[in-house]
């Protein structure tokens, strides 16, 4: 027999109103303009929910995820009371603690002590009820030395931390949490974590908000997806997150070709490459330009301290650079450990023998994070002629989680470029595994009997 519901939601949709916002100096010049009434019309409307329905049974973890401005934190309010629906219906069974907006109603010119006394009487505790928690409260918030101090002397990692030691003791059969775990130190975090692990063995019902899709995986036993209003997809959490993740490297994906094109385009106008005869279109449309030696100039000094940029004297040209997933599919977002292959389309105006293909990654910060060339691989040239292709395959991207950019180029054997190409095309690295630095080796741990782990993907 499925648990009775602690909340339901039903159809419900939530639409804020905009106004003018014009500021009046003074009402007199309000009504000598006669634009009081017009300035304060609604003038458009915003649907922060548009008809969303889920129910979130008692005792159980209910999560709640999705981009910034999807309705999320709405939903929560509406379940606290805070606003009401525009239309719809939500019901709540049991008592509620919000940790939602931590601190609200402290009163900056009194005391942590009498703050917490008003704070717990408006979560809804009794005067006793708090005077028995008070000790408890002081000590999970860590501000027994600064409780008797005005609150307007706290800072705000203190102020939040008292608010949320106040709303976890009301021991609510319901809890809801909005991304409220950054309210102290990595320490003061993991007791936070605690408590909630505590609130699940209890049979509590708790409602989460939260983009640490880490958590929601942790504690979580079901998830609803929201996206700009509307909801996506319930259920289970590794089925509703792995959806939601897709979505976000879509946008990414989207965003980074956008910022690659724009990029292309303004070299292609700023610094062409002279190529003899017609070229193939590409990311970058090369043109006829003066001597190689005046293009040669625009070469930086320092090739680890370059913004993006295009040179070289022609006579081979890069017609277009592709990073392609082990499926073929191209792309701009990846995952650690995949299969990736750089792909470069090539034009030359004659038979060359004298030829070198290179390709460099760096991270945002300008760390060069591999490179590579054919001379370096003991590769001797032949000929190239014609158009041509070549491809660079990563068997496996092990980079961490981050965003790159790549520098590809053809150029001779002395290093003289024919045609190159610096931090013109950008990828991400997409991993779960939030780990430091750039290069993710293949690695596994190793324990003695006497050191016992759990994994919690387990």
């Amino acid at each position: 027999m499925a648990a009775a519901p602690a909340i339901s939601l039903a159809n419900v949709s939530k639409v804020y109103r905009r106004y003018g916002g014009h500021q009046f100096a003074t009402l007199k010049s309000a009504f000598l303009q006669r634009s009081i009434l017009r300035d304060l019309q609604p003038t458009e409307t915003f649907q922060a929910l548009d008809d969303v329905s889920f129910v979130v049974p008692k005792g159980s973890t209910f999560a709640v995820i999705g981009r910034n401005g999807s309705g999320k934190s709405t939903a929560l309010k509406l379940v606290a009371g805070i606003t009401k629906p525009t239309s719809g219906t939500v019901q709540v069974e049991g008592r509620i603690s919000a940790l939602i907006e931590l601190g609200a109603g402290f009163h900056p010119e009194i005391s942590g002590r009498e703050n917490v006394f008003i704070n717990g009487i408006m979560l809804g505790l009794t005067k006793r009820e708090i005077q028995e928690r008070f000790d408890a409260i002081v000590e999970f918030a860590e501000m027994k030395e600064f409780i008797d101090a005005p609150v307007k002397t706290y800072s705000s990692g203190m102020y939040m931390r008292l608010g949320f030691a106040v709303a976890i003791h009301v021991d609510p059969e319901v809890l809801l949490v909005d991304e409220v775990l950054a309210v102290g130190d990595e320490g003061f975090t993991h007791k936070c974590l605690d408590k909630f692990a505590e609130f699940k063995r209890r049979g509590k019902t708790i409602l989460l908000v939260t983009h640490s899709l880490g958590l929601v995986e942790r504690f979580c036993d079901d998830a609803v997806w929201l996206d700009h209003g509307k909801k996506l997809a319930q259920g289970d959490p590794k089925r509703v997150i792995g959806a939601y993740l897709i979505d976000v490297e879509s946008a990414e994906e989207g965003y980074l070709a956008q910022e690659d094109a724009k990029t292309q385009e303004e070299v292609a106008v700023a610094e062409p490459v002279r190529v003899d005869g017609p070229v193939e279109s590409g990311p970058v449309s090369p043109e006829p330009v003066g001597e190689a030696d005046a293009m040669a100039e625009a070469e930086p000094k320092n090739m680890f301290k370059a913004d993006e940029g295009r040179w070289g004297s022609g006579g081979v040209a890069i017609t277009g650079v592709t990073l392609r997933s082990v499926s073929g599919e191209a792309g701009h977002v990846f995952h650690t450990g995949d299969e990736v292959a750089i792909e470069i389309g090539l034009k030359a105006d004659r038979p060359h023998d004298d030829f070198v293909f290179g390709v460099a990654m760096f991270n945002t910060e300008g760390t060069c994070v591999y490179g590579t060339n054919t001379d370096i691989e003991k590769y001797v040239a032949g000929e190239l002629s014609g158009d041509g292709t070549v491809r660079f395959v990563i068997e496996a991207l092990d980079l961490v989680e981050g965003t790159y950019k790549l520098d590809v180029a053809v150029h001779k054997k002395d290093g003289a470029p024919y045609d190159y190409h610096r931090l013109l095309y950008t990828f991400r690295v997409k991993s779960r595994t939030k780990d430091a630095g750039i290069y993710r080796p293949k690695h596994h741990w190793e324990f003695s009997p006497t050191v016992k782990l759990t994994r919690t993907d387990e």
